[in-house]
């Protein structure tokens, strides 16, 4: 996406008149030799929601929110565990032993030896165990439930992000778009007054020639046409620098990205009031607002996790342990063989009746609640005063129009006054460079005028979601 200091340094250089503007370099936009890729808006606009690199990144992100709410749903599931094991442990206890696996209910059931202190060894015996262990999750009491519901939330709102991502995307894209259209508006105006000036030019030296007219006419008009056809060569660079926002706004592989076609006129501007209440349904303030309900949720999660659990545990073991018995025989291979069968079934039922840590959690949570509840009013804020501010550059330029309109009729009609005494030999130099100084300036303004009207009603309809790019 094309960065702000790129917009920014766009707009000043389309601001600029033709004597102001950036330099040229060898490559140029009317150069055959450099083929460039064109698009419509609208191709444009599609090709950016397919392959704009932002826009693959934020839809990556949904994704990975959507996997991590199935990592609490998948707690309902079954887990089955496997152990096997070979030890050496004292045994003036118990006959076999055994290490605790997590995720393995294996009840103790190996013989007791009734050992006095008197006869108590430290020598070791060998115990094995062979064991497959099933729980299952029976009643959970709303805690599995309840953090599914604030990963869905936390998945819907970053599903907004990418809605207003997009929205960001059609900004930068209808104005880096009308910004390459006014650019080439601006060229136009460059080159209709080469001609204008070339034909002066010739007229004064015929003039000159004749006698009819002074070196200083010939002079003025040739420092005008070297003037103009600078002003082409940058206004020409200038129209490369808006192709290239474009391509880094669009997402294209090329450096350059023409247009095509006309451009679609901006759409209609609703009332005030309707702006701001269309600005309430702007998804960057939806996704704030769904993350604040997300963390209200998590907060009453953590809560939950102080409520009781009840499991199903099952397990299939075979185990054995080498120390004489206090009844029966010997195990055989002395323990190393876990050739006794044992199975279980049980329900188990876990209360967190004093854990700390789950409160502090509860306490954090709460506190990250305020957090996003202010964010998301301030987001309010913002969006109200960015609807407010876009809404009257789109009434300001749009009232400009007109008068921009007559100014470069009244420019024209001036120039070909101006012209008619300059052929008749009435007028000078000076007039006529006057009048085609006012009639350039009047077409670039006329070019920049319609630009502004794109980009704030670009601008303007990133706040209300009302369309792809405010066209």
């Amino acid at each position: 996406m094309a960065t702000s200091t790129q917009r920014v340094a766009l707009v000043a250089a389309l601001a600029s008149s033709l004597a102001l503007a950036r330099p040229a370099s060898a490559l140029d936009a009317a150069d055959p030799a450099h083929a460039v890729r064109a698009m419509t808006l609208g191709e444009a606009l599609d090709y950016a929601h397919a392959h704009q690199p932002d826009l693959r990144a934020a839809a990556a992100r949904v994704d990975a929110v959507r996997a991590a709410g199935s990592v609490t749903r998948a707690r309902w599931y079954p887990t089955i565990t496997g152990a096997a094991e070979v030890l050496a442990t004292t045994t003036n206890n118990s006959t076999g032993s055994y290490l605790a696996v997590p995720g393995l209910d294996n009840p103790r059931v190996s013989a007791t030896l009734a050992r006095s202190a008197g006869t108590s060894s430290l020598s070791p015996a060998p115990s094995s165990l062979l064991a497959v262990g099933l729980r299952q999750e029976i009643f959970d009491f709303g805690r599995i439930s309840t953090q599914a519901a604030a990963d869905d939330l936390r998945a819907d709102a970053q599903r907004l992000s990418l809605s207003g991502a997009r929205l960001v995307v059609d900004e930068t894209v209808a104005e880096a778009y009308f910004a390459v259209f006014a650019a080439k508006a601006v060229v136009r105006a460059a080159e209709s007054a080469i001609v204008r000036a070339r034909i002066h030019r010739d007229q004064a030296r015929a003039g000159l020639d004749a006698g009819l007219r002074r070196p200083i006419e010939l002079t003025r008009t040739e420092a005008l046409l070297d003037r103009y056809d600078l002003g082409r060569i940058r206004a020409g660079r200038n129209v490369v620098i808006a192709e290239a926002v474009l391509a880094a706004a669009v997402g294209v592989p090329e450096h350059l990205l023409d247009i095509s076609g006309a451009p679609p006129a901006p759409r209609d501007l609703p009332a005030l009031d309707a702006a701001f209440e269309a600005a309430e349904r702007n998804p960057d303030l939806v996704s704030a607002l769904t993350r604040l309900r997300a963390q209200e949720k998590q907060t009453r999660a953590f809560a939950a996790e102080e409520r009781p659990n009840l499991l199903l545990s099952s397990a299939l073991s075979g185990n054995a342990g080498g120390a004489t018995p206090s009844s029966g025989s010997v195990a055989e291979a002395k323990g190393f063989a876990p050739v006794v069968p044992n199975w279980d079934v049980g329900m188990v039922l876990s209360w967190p009746l004093l854990d700390e840590t789950l409160r502090a959690r509860v306490r954090q949570s709460e506190a990250q609640e305020e957090v996003a509840r202010q964010e998301a009013a301030a987001l309010h804020e913002r969006i109200a005063g960015a609807v407010e501010e876009a809404y009257a550059e789109v009434v300001a330029a749009r009232e400009a129009l007109p008068v921009l309109s007559r100014a470069l009729n009244a420019a024209i009609a001036n120039y070909d006054q101006a012209s008619a005494r300059f052929d008749a030999g009435l007028g000078n130099a000076v007039e006529i460079a006057d009048a085609e100084e006012l009639r350039t300036s009047a077409e670039i303004e006329l070019a920049q005028g319609q630009f502004e009207v794109a980009r704030a009603r670009a601008s303007l309809g990133r706040f209300l979601a009302d369309g792809t790019g405010g066209a």
